[in-house]
């Protein structure tokens, strides 16, 4: 499955140009932006999945770093900044990964 089965490649790119410059990165106005925060929970766990890129059932930090390629090769890698942030703005159990009902939690934050 790719995420434009679930996104709009419009809303992607919308999405993706907002936050081209170093940690620049909100993930609440990019969850909204992309589309996200209004899909069915069915849906955001399709776009864990995708995420989750070593099916672990966790997204790691490494994962989180390269959260944005997900959503086209040609972007940009999160800073240290951005991730650390992005890690515990998700992270509610402290375990230091995001499982897919934090990650369902964070985009309807």
């Amino acid at each position: 499955m790719a995420i434009t089965d679930i996104l709009s490649a419009k809303d992607i790119e919308s999405a993706l140009s907002s936050c081209q410059a170093d940690d620049s990165f909100n993930y609440k106005s990019f969850f909204s932006m992309v589309g996200l925060s209004s899909k069915t929970p069915d849906q955001i766990k399709k776009v864990f999945g995708i995420l989750d890129q070593d099916k672990s059932g966790f997204i790691e930090e490494e994962e989180l770093q390269l959260f944005l390629k997900n959503f086209s090769s040609n972007a940009r890698v999160l800073t240290s900044a951005e991730t650390k942030a992005f890690l515990a703005a998700g992270d509610t159990d402290g375990d230091g990964k995001i499982g897919v009902e934090e990650f369902q939690s964070l985009v309807k934050a």
